[in-house]
C-alpha cells in the first residue's frame, strides 16, 4: 500500500557516543529531528544527573534574557525577527554567554535602580515646588482682614486681655486626592474641629517611580495650637500615606526655597533624560539579538536536557542512548552523527546500531503542509496503532465531500473557497505574522481543509442546483408547458384562475427530457419542491452512507492481511461484509433499481422501499397493498436475511473456538499419547521440542495468556456493536438529508425575509433601501449561513468519519513519534 497509506516502519536503535562529540551529535540530531529519545535513568532523580549543572547554568540565563525582553517590552521596543536559525553554540561559548548576559542585566539593574532614584527624587521635589507655590497663595489669602476674622475661632476665648494673636502651628504636605474627603472627616473627629485644613489639586498627573503609573495628588496645609494637635495631626498624616514637607514660615525664605528647588528640578531633569537615552540605546542594541540569544540559549538546554536521558558507560568517555527512528530516515541520521563528529574535531566516529525489540514502536505518519490538518483530524480520535492503516488520505476526500453534501450551495461555496485561496496564496506572509489569535491560527491550520471544502460545496451547489436559494437555468428546463395547451387541456383562463398547475409528465412532450447536469431549475417554482427534495436526498443520504462504511470495512482486510491474522479474516472480515452487503448492500440495490425501472406512466404503483425493507425482516410478503419490485423478491430476501442472520454466530462464537483451540493446541503441542499410540493431527515429538522452543515460550514471555471469558465477552460486544452499528450507523448518516434541507431552507427564507424587500421597489430610493439591505443579508449569509451552519456541517462531517467510519477498522491505541527536534524553538513554542 505505500507509507503514505500507513505510518511509517520505526526501529529501535543504540547511539555510542564520544563524550566530547556527543553533545555536537546531539545537536546535529536536534536540526534534522528524526529521532525520539528514550530515558535510560528513569530512576534516577533529575538533579543526580550528570548535566544538572550545565541545564541551570541554562536556566539562569534564560531567566536573564526573560528579564531584557520584559524591558525591551516595557519600552515598547519591536524585537527584531529575522527569521534567523542560529548555530548551536559549542560548550566553551557558554562562559561567553554568561558574561554577556551578566554585564546586561547588571547594566540594566543599574540603570533602572538609578532611574527609580531620580524619579524618586524627581517627585519629591516637584511635589515641594506645588506645595510652596500653594503654601504662598494660602498665607497670602490669610493676609486679607475678612479673614483674619475666622481663625479667631482658634484662640482663647477666656484669657482676659489679648494685645496680639497667638502664633499658629502648621504643617504642609501632599496626598493621594482620592482620600481627601476621608482624611477632613477624620480631622475633624480626632481634633474634635480644632484644626483648619486648606487643600487645593495639583492639577498635572505625577508620575509614581515605583510602579509607572500616573496619580493625582492634592496639597494640603493645616493650622493647629499647640504640641498635642501637632502630634495628632502628623499621626493621621503618617496614616493615610500623606508626605509631609518642611514649609518655612516666612514668605521671603519660601520664594528662596522655590527658587533653589526649580533650579534643582531642572538639573534633574536633564540628567533623567540623559538617563533614559542612555538606556534606549542599550536596549535597542539588545532588541537586535535577543531573539538570537534566546534559540541559541533554549538549544543548549535541550541539548543538554537530552543528554541527561543517556547513559554513561564505566570508563566515562561514552555516551549511550536509545533512540526510535524511522527506518527511510537512517542514512539522514548516520550523515547526522558523521557532521557532529566532524564539528566536535573526535577522530572516533559515532556509532548507530539496529536492535531487535518487542516494544511496540511509536506512530509516525510523515505530512505536509497540505495533509497535516487532515492527519490533525484523525490523530484527534486516537493515535493509530503502529503500522494499521491510517484514515488520513482518505479523509482528503471523504470529509470535505460529505461536509458539502450538507452544506451544498454553489454561492456559500465560492465565498469560502474564495477565503481559503486568500489564506493559501498569502500563506508566507501571514505565517510571518505570526498573529497570536487562536482562533486565527486554528483556521490559518486548516486553510486547505476549507479549500477543499469550499470546491465541493461548489460541486454539490451545482447538483442542487442552488446558489443562495436561487436556481440557476442555463440549459433550460427539461419541462414544457405547450403540450398542455395543445392537448386542450390548459387554457389562458386556466393560467389566470389557479395560482399552481401541475405538470403530468404521462403527457407526451411535456418531460423533454433530464436535466444535463444536477436538478432541474423548475423546481424551485414548484409548490412540491420540499417534496421531491425530501426523497432526493435522504435516499441519497443511506447510499452515501453505506457506501462510506462498506469502504471502511474493506479497508479492515488490508490491516489483517499485513498483521497476518487469517482468523480476523476468515470471522471477522467476511462476515461483517456480508452482513452488511446482504442488509444494507441491498437497500441501496434497491433504490438505485426503483429509480431506473419506474418511470412517469408507472411510477404511481412503484411500491415504498420502507415497507418493502421491513416486511424483508418480518418475512412479510402477504399484505396485498404491498407488491413486489421484481419477481423472486420473496426469496432472494429470504435468502439474505438468513445470510446476515448466520453471520451473527461466525463473528460471536466460532472466533472465539478456533483461539481457545489453537490455544490448547500450542499448549499440549497437538500429541497426546495413549499407550503409546500418536493420536491427533498435530506435530511429531521432534516438531514439538521446536514448537516449544520457539512459540510455547515467546507466547509465555510476550504475551498475556489466554482467557477464553475475557475473549468471549470481548468479541460479544464487538459483534452486538457492529450489528446494531450497521443499522444505527446507516440512520446516522441520514443527517446529511436533514442538515442540507436545513441548510437550503435557511438560505431560502434569509432570501425571502430580507433580500425581497430590498428587491419590490423600482425607484431610486429603492436603490438606496437596496444597498442597505444587501449590507444586512451579506453580514447575516456570512454569520448565520457561511460560519455558523458551516460549523456544524463541519461537526457533523467530523462525526461521521469519527464513529461510523473510522470504528470499522481503526483502533487508534498507539502513542505519538515525539521527536527530539528545534523547529518548536524557532516557531517560539519553546517551553518558559
Amino acid at each position: 500500500m505505500g507509507e503514505l497509506f500507513r505510518s511509517e516502519e520505526m526501529t529501535l536503535a543504540q547511539l555510542f557516543l564520544q563524550s566530547e562529540a556527543a553533545y555536537c551529535c546531539v545537536s546535529e540530531l536536534g536540526e534534522i529531528g528524526m529521532v525520539q529519545f528514550r530515558d535510560l535513568n528513569p530512576d534516577v532523580n533529575v538533579f543526580q544527573r550528570k548535566f544538572v549543572n550545565e541545564v541551570r547554568r541554562c536556566e539562569e540565563m534564560d531567566r536573564k534574557l526573560r528579564f531584557v525582553e520584559k524591558e525591551i517590552k516595557k519600552a515598547n521596543i519591536p524585537i527584531m525577527d529575522t527569521g534567523e536559525n542560529p548555530e548551536v553554540p559549542f560548550p566553551r561559548d557558554m562562559i561567553d554567554l554568561e558574561a554577556t548576559f551578566e554585564k546586561l542585566e547588571n547594566e540594566l539593574k543599574e540603570i533602572n535602580t538609578n532611574q527609580e532614584a531620580l524619579k524618586k527624587n524627581f517627585l519629591e521635589l516637584t511635589e515641594l515646588k506645588h506645595i510652596l507655590h500653594r503654601t504662598q497663595q494660602f498665607f497670602n489669602e490669610m493676609e486679607d482682614p475678612s479673614l483674619l476674622e475666622e481663625s479667631s475661632i482658634l484662640l482663647d476665648p477666656n484669657e482676659p486681655t489679648r494685645v496680639a494673636p497667638l502664633r499658629l502651628g502648621f504643617v504642609a504636605g501632599v496626598i493621594g486626592r482620592e482620600r481627601i474627603p476621608t482624611f477632613e472627616r477624620m480631622l475633624w473627629r480626632v481634633c474634635r474641629g480644632n484644626v483648619f485644613l486648606r487643600q487645593a489639586d495639583i492639577e498635572d498627573p505625577l508620575e509614581d517611580p515605583t510602579s509607572g503609573d500616573q496619580v493625582h495628588k492634592s496639597v494640603f496645609i493645616i493650622f493647629f495650637q499647640g504640641d498635642q494637635l501637632k502630634n495628632r495631626v502628623k499621626k493621621i498624616c503618617e496614616g493615610f500615606r500623606a508626605t509631609l514637607y518642611p514649609c518655612p514660615e516666612t514668605s521671603q525664605e519660601r520664594k528662596e526655597m522655590l527658587a533653589g528647588v526649580n533650579a534643582r528640578i531642572d538639573d534633574l531633569q536633564m540628567v533623567l533624560n540623559q538617563t533614559e537615552d542612555h538606556r534606549q540605546r542599550v536596549l535597542q542594541a539588545a532588541a537586535k539579538t535577543v531573539r538570537v540569544w534566546f534559540i541559541k540559549v533554549r538549544k543548549m538546554k535541550a541539548i543538554y536536557h537530552t543528554l541527561n536521558l543517556c547513559n554513561i558507560d564505566v570508563t566515562q568517555k561514552c555516551l549511550i542512548a536509545e533512540v526510535w527512528c524511522p527506518v527511510s530516515d537512517m542514512d539522514s541520521i548516520q550523515f547526522a552523527l558523521r557532521r557532529g563528529t566532524e564539528k566536535s574535531g573526535s577522530t572516533v566516529p559515532s556509532i548507530l546500531n539496529r536492535m531487535q525489540t518487542k516494544q511496540t514502536p511509536p506512530t509516525y505518519n510523515k505530512t505536509n503542509k497540505f495533509t497535516s490538518g487532515f492527519q490533525n483530524i484523525v490523530d484527534a480520535y486516537g493515535i493509530g496503532s503502529y503500522r494499521e492503516m491510517n484514515p488520513a488520505p482518505y479523509t482528503i476526500i471523504t470529509f470535505p465531500f460529505l461536509f458539502a453534501v450538507m452544506f451544498g450551495d454553489f454561492g456559500h461555496g465560492t465565498l469560502m473557497t474564495c477565503a481559503a485561496l486568500y489564506l493559501v496564496i498569502r500563506e508566507s506572509r501571514l505565517m510571518a505574522q505570526k498573529n497570536d489569535n487562536e482562533i486565527f491560527n486554528m483556521v490559518f491550520a486548516g486553510r486547505y481543509i476549507i479549500l477543499l471544502m469550499g470546491i465541493f460545496s461548489m460541486y454539490t451547489g451545482i447538483i442542487y442546483n442552488d446558489c443562495f436559494s436561487k436556481s440557476l437555468n442555463i440549459f433550460g428546463s427539461g419541462w414544457s408547458v405547450r403540450p398542455m395547451f395543445k392537448g386542450g387541456n390548459w387554457t389562458t383562463d386556466t393560467l389566470e384562475g389557479n395560482k399552481a398547475l401541475q405538470l403530468d409528465p404521462a403527457v407526451e412532450g411535456v418531460f423533454k427530457g433530464p436535466y444535463p447536469i444536477g436538478i432541474d431549475p423548475i423546481w424551485s417554482i414548484s409548490i412540491n419542491k420540499l417534496t421531491f427534495l425530501n426523497s432526493f436526498k435522504m435516499k441519497m443520504s443511506v447510499v452515501l452512507g453505506v457506501i462510506h462504511m462498506l469502504f471502511g470495512v474493506t479497508l479492515s482486510l488490508f490491516n489483517h492481511l499485513y498483521f497476518k491474522k487469517p482468523l480476523n479474516i476468515y470471522f471477522g472480515f467476511i462476515p461483517e461484509i456480508v452482513f452488511m452487503s446482504s442488509l444494507f448492500g441491498y437497500l441501496v440495490i434497491l433504490i438505485f433499481y426503483k429509480w431506473v425501472s419506474y418511470d412517469a406512466h408507472t411510477s404511481r404503483d412503484a411500491p415504498s422501499l420502507l415497507i418493502s425493507f421491513i416486511n424483508m425482516f418480518l418475512f412479510s410478503y402477504n399484505d396485498p397493498s404491498t407488491k413486489p419490485l421484481y419477481r423472486g423478491q420473496m426469496g432472494l430476501q429470504s435468502f439474505l436475511v438468513i445470510i446476515a442472520l448466520a453471520c451473527v454466530p461466525c463473528m460471536l462464537v466460532v472466533k472465539t473456538l478456533v483461539l481457545r483451540r489453537q490455544y490448547l493446541w500450542q499448549k499440549h503441542l497437538g500429541t497426546q499419547n495413549f499407550g503409546g499410540v500418536r493420536v491427533g493431527n498435530g506435530p511429531t515429538e521432534d516438531e514439538a521440542e521446536i514448537i516449544q522452543h520457539d512459540q510455547l515460550a515467546q507466547q509465555s514471555e510476550d504475551e498475556p495468556e489466554f482467557n477464553f471469558a475475557d475473549m468471549a465477552v470481548h468479541q460479544a460486544i464487538h459483534t452486538i456493536e457492529y450489528c446494531l452499528g450497521c443499522i444505527s450507523n446507516t440512520a446516522s448518516y441520514l443527517r446529511l438529508w436533514a442538515l442540507s434541507l436545513a441548510h437550503a431552507q435557511l438560505s431560502e427564507v434569509l432570501w425571502s425575509m430580507v433580500m425581497r424587500l430590498g428587491l419590490s421597489s423600482r425607484n431610486f430610493g429603492g436603490f438606496i433601501l437596496l444597498a442597505i439591505i444587501f449590507y444586512f443579508f451579506a453580514v447575516l449569509s456570512v454569520a448565520i449561513l457561511l460560519i455558523m451552519e458551516g460549523l456544524s456541517a463541519f461537526l457533523h462531517a467530523l462525526r461521521l468519519h469519527w464513529v461510523e467510519f473510522q470504528n470499522k477498522f481503526y483502533a487508534g491505541q498507539g502513542f505519538k513519534f515525539l521527536p527530539f527536534t528545534f523547529e518548536s524553538i524557532l516557531e517560539g513554542r519553546f517551553e518558559e
